[in-house]
């Protein structure tokens, strides 16, 4: 029997990419925007990102459609991520290290947090560079610099993919300003981390954000608590938001190679004047 594939497996897509060079703060003042350009010359639209059949979707990468706007969205979410743990009076009672130990640990899943609570929602398109092994069947040279290009630039499809899929979530779920803000505390104080100095009030500061998440649940919705358990099972799936596939896809456009924890540590102690 003669077997047909389907559209969806057959159908192979091409992007576009982008490398414009700023920092963080430049995509946030209007007299720095216009010198942002983006350069798809390499790249073609990618009309389907399904991952669905297709037994290399782990090495499949993908950029951002309209880098232009989500990249300016997603500093914004970041810099509102930052003046959240600021602006927590308990953050600052534990020790220098541990303060930079929760940052560097937690900044990725309260970024994610954030973009659900702002709703950025953003479109993809799917880099298309030779495989390794379609150059060796064509007995190709693979330069260095082809080694670079196909391992770094573009995030990871699956990665972004369970990052959409949190999103829709917690969309679906009609999550509230005061909801959000206790998730983000339960988030940031997570006393699982290895190499904290001051455990036991981590995890004091993340039960009370429990209880007080719990508490709200119960009164606003007659003391049902199926919804605290809901929303405590969603944050399961931030686990497993991947730090730097979220610095390729939403800062490298705008910041290269810059180091985030650094930067997001910089702006945490140095940068009050620019929030």
């Amino acid at each position: 029997m003669a077997s047909h594939a389907s559209p969806e497996k057959s159908r192979k897509c091409q992007c576009e990419t982008s490398h414009p060079q700023s920092i963080l703060y430049q995509i946030l003042n209007k007299e720095e925007q216009d010198e942002t350009r983006w350069h798809p010359q390499y790249y073609h639209p990618c009309y389907s990102i399904s991952s669905a059949g297709c037994p290399c979707g782990g090495n499949r990468k993908v950029v951002l459609r309209t880098p232009e706007v989500t990249c300016m969205r997603a500093s914004e979410v970041l810099l509102k991520t930052i003046t959240f743990i600021r602006n927590l009076p308990s953050f600052y009672h534990l020790p220098q290290e541990d303060q930079a130990l929760l940052v560097q640990q937690c900044w990725a899943p309260l970024f994610v947090l954030g973009l659900a609570q702002e709703w950025v929602n953003f479109e993809l398109n799917e880099i298309s560079v030779p495989s390794l092994l379609k150059k060796i069947l064509l007995n190709q040279s693979l330069t260095d610099s082809d080694k670079v290009e196909n391992s770094a630039v573009g995030a990871s499809l699956a990665d972004v993919q369970k990052m959409k899929n949190f999103l829709e979530k917690f969309w679906n779920s009609d999550i509230c300003a005061k909801e959000y803000a206790y998730l983000k505390g339960i988030i940031l104080f997570n006393p699982e981390l290895p190499g904290l100095r001051f455990r036991h009030y981590v995890q004091t500061l993340q039960q009370e954000a429990q209880r007080t998440l719990m508490e709200f649940c119960s009164m606003m919705y007659n003391r049902n608590l199926g919804r605290f358990a809901w929303i405590l099972g969603l944050l399961t799936s931030l686990k497993a938001v991947n730090a730097d596939t979220i610095a390729e896809l939403f800062f490298r456009p705008i910041l290269g190679e810059v180091n985030l924890n650094e930067l997001l540590l910089e702006t945490l102690y140095f940068k009050q004047d620019l929030l």
